[in-house]
């Protein structure tokens, strides 16, 4: 069926070629940041300012690297590592011990958690050390009956204070990191555990600390990294670390500021690798929750790499 209209078509409707053209790209100007470029050029000043104050200084910087191998300050490397990484264990060991009692339904195991993290948390680190290396002065023998027993100036050596002094410290604080992290676990799951017929202790070590890690880890890089510059305080009990090793040397040799240059450098040197680990340990626990781990390093390198030699080839052949 065909229908017939006698309306002629509009032909007033017909415009200009130039009126039915396509409007012209907007050109966009991007918002120019003067604050930006004063700020950035006043920091460059200050920077410089300092560069050109320490170099007109009376500092012999070619000490730093005549020093920075040397035997003695490579010792107090190695001891401040050392006392680093045992301390560690011993606040991570006890911290979750901790965070485990801490939760707790029993009230005596929880308010003994809470008095301990109260206390240790409470007092500066550089006073317990002191506070362990002069206890001397209150008990003069330590008896542990058919076990051991000594002189308390004989057991009470530099590295043992040290060791406690810093490790029980750490173990109040990583306490709460340990708990923060299991409170993070949904309850159903353990109660699912509980009801396929897992133990409590299995149930803490096969479900709730491997889902708990996630938010343990990130907090635990950073005490790790904070307690190798604590270690520093441990000059205060005569403990031959990185700073002791560094003040000898400078004592000896009558570059004071230098060597505390070169402690300064080796801090540096080592936090910046602890550093590296930590980010490594983070993406590697953040692979159940995370579709797409960052790329890595190395993987930013190799694809610059891969980019600019595609970039190359495209070039050579056009």
């Amino acid at each position: 069926m065909t229908i017939k209209t006698d309306k002629a078509p509009d032909s007033g409707d017909a415009r200009p070629a130039s009126e039915t053209a396509a409007p012209e790209a907007l050109k966009a100007i991007p918002v120019r940041h003067y604050g930006r470029w004063v700020s950035a050029v006043l920091a460059l000043a200050v920077l410089g300012l300092l560069i050109n104050a320490f170099a007109q200084g009376k500092v012999n910087w070619g000490t730093v690297p005549d020093y920075f191998f040397d035997g003695d300050v490579l010792r107090g490397v190695r001891n401040t590592i050392t006392i680093t990484i045992l301390s560690m264990v011993v606040g991570v060991v006890l911290g979750v011990l901790l965070a485990v009692m801490r939760l707790s339904k029993n009230p005596v195991t929880s308010s003994i958690a809470w008095f301990y993290i109260w206390f240790f948390r409470g007092t500066p680190v550089y006073v317990q050390l002191l506070l362990w290396f002069n206890l001397g002065l209150v008990f003069e023998f330590i008896n542990l009956g058919p076990i051991y027993k000594d002189y308390w100036s004989s057991f009470m050596t530099p590295f043992l204070a040290a060791l406690l002094g810093l490790g029980l410290n750490e173990a109040a604080y990583m306490a709460e990191i340990c708990r923060a992290g299991l409170q993070s676990v949904d309850e159903g799951q353990t109660e699912a555990s509980h009801a396929l017929g897992m133990s409590h202790a299995k149930t803490l070590r096969r479900v709730v600390l491997p889902q708990a890690m996630r938010v343990i880890v990130p907090p635990t890089g950073n005490e790790f990294i904070n307690m190798l510059k604590t270690t520093s305080l441990v000059i205060a009990v005569q403990y031959y670390d990185l700073l002791q090793a560094t003040s000898n040397v400078g004592q000896t040799s009558g570059a004071t500021v230098e060597m505390l240059f070169v402690a300064a450098a080796w801090y540096l040197v080592l936090t910046s690798v602890l550093s590296v680990g930590q980010y490594y340990l983070e993406r590697r626990f953040a692979r159940g929750s995370t579709r797409n781990l960052p790329p890595t390093p190395l993987q930013k390198v190799m694809k610059a790499n891969l980019l600019s030699f595609g970039n190359r080839q495209a070039g050579g052949t056009a």
